[in-house]
């Protein structure tokens, strides 16, 4: 008995002393968790993020260009092309199965899952982790890539913990699955669920159908592993497991997950990059544009942060005048015209039709002139020049053969893989003509299509603004414009065609001058000033720069915005200056706007990534001419179009057909009806050819060239603006015309209602007969 109670007693105080170790352990467990936060929190493990970075955390954010009609243009970013999504735009589906993935329990835990830790410390991580969306939001923003070493990984583990719980304390579970998936890294700079949603499937987040979005979440577990582009098979198994935990945790039926998995991954790749997409000239000006606001505008910055803004990483968006339809619009039409154009260019500038290809020499030395300055300034000439080559080796290694990547209109990524010498690739790259394009509201300023070459990524010089060429014909109406003006001629006032010279010492001019009309004839009969600027007549506009005088000429060119330097002197009035496209849309839309100077413009707001406005456009305007002076303009202009160089808008045609190309080269099937005024030009040589063209709500200013004057056609056939440079303002508008949405006018332009100048020319027209023919007009 006594033994039994001894036991008992024994047993008793056994279990006694089990439960008080269990409650000292229970404790000091309890304790030394506490003790872990509080030493990770007074930063014993390694400094943690200020609450300031906890309220705001630093992510790089790209840049957004938004166009007119809300379309993204491109971003500006180094390393993460990324921009926030808000909330409210992410698919309820996406959401779900994010949860339903990666953790079942996000609504009823505050950071730390204590089920999901418990089990993966009991089973040693084998039947799932216990990262919680919070815990790999606080890694993926301060704590960084888990580390190889054991130790170092539990206190990252640690720090997870205590930013997590700070985190919701902080932030809401939708901030949270916001910031989770705008933060995330899906390759291909993919940065976030919006670039992701473009990149891989080309929409945005919110078009995302449900099968999209688990091919989206699954990349979450390693995006590197699980890459829809190179593993495709796995990608596909991993959305399918996405799609049974959203069946599992019933966000989805059993039925729609079997019909779901049942198919294809349809991915639409669709890298951005800074040399590819949409408007990426106009990308590469306005990243100028901003670093110079950057300079004006500093930026109110927490403790410890730059003062400036960085358009690459804080997640600028930038609101511009560009219309993404009419940008296309614009790039495809030049496409199509200067693919035909080229091919035109490349035949008769074979070996055995040009021995000096692509370049026509017309002075001794020129083109060794050229070949000279292409050397030294090339990438390969300054690269071996810093590796320490001397000039001899530099200047062989030229003419040594290269495998290389160039352009090619031909192919379907319009590039090719070849082998050729340095040496032949800058004669090659210099056989290219150039455009350059840009159209614009002339009532707000508003810049809606910019096109500066023909491709960015092999030509990258800006020919919208960097450029500068001869304008020819194109100035003529700054002539008349004066004249009218200040003279108060009429459109249907007359003057000879007759031989004109201006003598010696007048106007600054030290000899003679006495333009030839570019046929070098003269009808001697009395032509109407419409008549006249409508093909270009030069002795007509020799005669009226005479009368108002170059300077006259000069003041009204600068205050309708143009700032080159045009020398007042009369050979001006056949435009001799050189001026960029840019400048002379602005100075015609003038014309379009009754008289009133609205400088161009390309951007309208900037705001931070939270939607504050930073900038916003404020029109800058000028009266130059009166209304009716104005509308006169139009009037003298709309006859380019009516009878003159420009005819051919109204018509149907083809300048030739070449079998071996099986289709027209340059052709014209317009048959436009509409009120354009406009203005073709045509330099010396054939070197530069521009259209100027404006219906009421929409100027436009085309030019072709070669990079250099001694690359050009031999004749006029090719050589003329309303060849090359004309069609692509007639498919550009053909274009636009066809999409109701985009609103152009094809209305008369708006006449004052009191008009002191005469346009009324239809007595004076019949006199006149047209005698000129338009297809020889040749305009300079």
């Amino acid at each position: 008995m006594a033994t039994a109670t001894k036991k008992k007693k024994k047993s008793n105080n056994n279990f006694f002393k089990f439960i008080k170790w269990f409650w000292v352990l229970f404790f000091l467990g309890a304790l030394s968790v506490v003790l872990i936060f509080l030493l990770a929190s007074w930063g014993a493990f390694g400094a943690l993020p200020e609450y300031e970075r906890l309220e705001n955390p630093q992510t790089n954010l790209a840049s957004e260009i938004i166009s007119s009609d809300g379309e993204t243009l491109g971003k500006f970013y180094l390393d993460d092309n990324r921009t926030d999504v808000a909330y409210e735009e992410l698919p309820e589906t996406l959401v779900q199965a994010l949860i339903a993935t990666e953790d079942a329990r996000y609504y009823e835990h505050s950071g730390i899952d204590a089920k999901g830790t418990l089990r993966a410390v009991v089973y040693l991580g084998k039947k799932g982790g216990a990262s919680t969306i919070t815990q790999q939001l606080a890694r993926m923003l301060f704590v960084g890539v888990r580390s190889k070493s054991t130790f170092e990984t539990i206190v990252q583990k640690i720090k997870e913990w205590v930013l997590a719980t700070r985190l919701e304390r902080s932030y809401t579970k939708e901030e949270i699955v916001k910031m989770y998936l705008n933060i995330y890294d899906f390759n291909y700079n993919a940065d976030g669920i919006r670039s992701a949603s473009r990149i891989y499937f080309g929409k945005e987040p919110k078009n995302l159908k449900i099968e999209e979005s688990a091919v989206l979440v699954g990349m979450l577990k390693n995006s590197s592993y699980y890459n829809p582009i190179r593993r495709e098979e796995l990608v596909l198994n991993r959305r399918n497991t996405v799609l049974s935990q959203m069946a599992k945790y019933d966000y989805i039926t059993e039925k729609e997950k079997d019909s779901l998995q049942a198919l294809k991954m349809d991915i639409n790749f669709s890298p951005e990059s800074h040399r590819e997409g949409l408007a990426t000239y106009f990308r590469m000006y306005l990243q100028g544009f901003m670093n110079r606001w950057i300079k004006d505008n500093p930026k109110p910055a927490l403790k410890g942060e730059s003062d400036k803004w960085n358009i690459y990483l804080d997640g600028l968006r930038i609101y511009t005048t560009i219309d993404s339809r009419m940008q296309k619009n614009a790039e495809d039409a030049v496409a199509e015209h200067m693919k035909r154009l080229q091919a035109e260019f490349f035949h008769q500038n074979t070996p055995d039709r040009n021995k000096t290809a692509p370049f026509i020499e017309e002075v001794p030395g020129e083109i060794a002139g050229i070949m000279e300055r292409a050397i030294k300034s090339s990438h390969r000439w300054h690269n071996l020049k810093d590796q320490g080559k001397s000039e001899k080796e530099i200047r062989a290694s030229f003419n040594e053969p290269v495998e290389m990547t160039v352009f090619d209109w031909n192919s379907e990524i319009k590039e090719k893989d070849t082998v050729m010498t340095p040496m032949d690739s800058i004669k090659y790259y210099k056989s290219f003509l150039k455009t350059a394009m840009m159209s614009m509201e002339p009532q707000t300023g508003h810049v809606k299509a910019w096109v500066g070459g023909i491709d960015y990524k092999h030509f990258q010089y800006d020919n919208v603004i960097q450029g500068a060429r001869q304008v020819g014909s194109t100035f003529k109406p700054f002539v008349y414009a004066a004249a009218i003006d200040q003279l108060r001629l009429s459109p249907c006032d007359v003057l000879p065609d007759n031989r004109y010279c201006i003598e010696a010492n007048k106007h600054g001019n030290p000899e003679f001058w006495c333009p030839k009309n570019s046929d070098g004839k003269y009808s001697g009969e009395m032509l109407t000033l419409k008549n006249a600027l409508a093909n270009s007549v030069n002795t007509v506009t020799a005669q009226l720069i005479d009368r108002v005088g170059p300077k006259a000429v000069v003041s009204i060119a600068k205050n309708l915005g143009i700032t080159g330097e045009i020398p007042e002197v009369p050979s001006i009035a056949l435009g001799t200056a050189d001026l960029n496209v840019y400048e002379m849309v602005g100075a015609y839309g003038t014309f379009a706007n009754q008289g009133v100077y609205v400088k161009p413009v390309m951007v309208t707001r900037i705001e931070d990534k939270n939607g504050t406005v930073l900038y916003e456009y404020v029109p800058e305007t000028k009266d130059v001419l009166s209304k009716d002076v104005s509308y006169a303009m139009l009037d003298l202009m709309s006859g380019v179009t009516q009878g003159g160089s420009g005819t051919r808008l109204r018509t149907t045609g083809a300048d030739k057909y070449r079998a071996e190309f099986k289709e027209v080269i340059t052709g014209y099937p317009y048959e436009f009806k509409n009120p354009i005024a406009g203005k073709t030009g045509t330099t010396q040589n054939q070197s530069d050819g521009w259209f100027m063209g404006m219906v009421p709500n929409l100027v436009t200013g085309v030019w072709v060239g070669g990079d250099d004057k001694a690359v050009h056609f031999r004749t006029i056939t090719y050589g003329q603006g309303a060849t090359m440079a004309l069609p692509i303002w007639g498919l550009y508008m053909k274009k636009n015309y066809a999409n109701k949405e985009l609103g152009i006018s094809d209305g008369e332009f708006e006449k004052p209602e009191e008009m002191s100048i005469n346009v009324d020319c239809s007595k004076a027209a019949m006199e006149e007969d047209n005698k000129i023919d338009i297809e020889d007009d040749l305009d300079f």
